[in-house]
């Protein structure tokens, strides 16, 4: 964390340290592993250890975005839906984590220094959310907890599945 958690609130603290105990983890279960490791699909599904990385920093750095600015400023950079689950060529391993590292202390840096987490935003239109519902910078940092972990979950079976290699258990 680039903050310094002894000046901030218990609340701040837990979301810092809950969100760093998952980031860990999905970076623990990609050590060791090669490019063509990361980038292989072991199951059914498009995602890759290196495409869940991908996604994981990219999902995080956008509702971050929302969390300062609304869905306008979420929506200020373009997705690549079909490919965020993917390493796309000339990716690499290192070079995802390294980018998933600099969203990481970003969002650290953000939640340190937000001067109010009951701020809201109208959330953005989409089949997935209520119409009309807003959600405060608590429920996104909330939410960016939940996806974290249930992604490193998900690595976790991929890893698994390409050398037996578990993050727990």
């Amino acid at each position: 964390m680039t903050a310094d958690t002894q000046q901030l609130s218990r609340e701040r603290q837990d979301f810092l340290q809950t969100l760093a105990k998952h980031r860990g983890f999905l970076r623990y279960t990609t050590e060791g592993l090669t490019d063509a490791q990361a980038a292989q699909r072991t199951t059914v599904s498009e995602l890759t250890l290196g495409g869940l990385v991908k996604h994981v920093a990219d999902v995080e750095a956008r509702w971050m975005r929302f969390a300062v600015g609304g869905a306008a400023a979420m929506r200020s950079e373009p997705v690549d839906w079909e490919n965020q689950f993917r390493m796309g060529e000339g990716e690499t391993l290192a070079g995802l984590l390294a980018a998933y590292d600099r969203v990481a202390a970003a969002t650290d840096e953000l939640v340190a220094t937000l001067p109010d987490l009951d701020e809201a935003h109208p959330l953005p239109e989409a089949p997935w959310f209520e119409p009309g519902a807003s959600w405060s910078v608590r429920r996104v940092l909330l939410h960016v907890v939940a996806e974290t972990a249930q992604h490193a979950g998900h690595a976790d079976i991929l890893r698994e599945a390409i050398d037996g290699q578990k993050t727990m258990g």
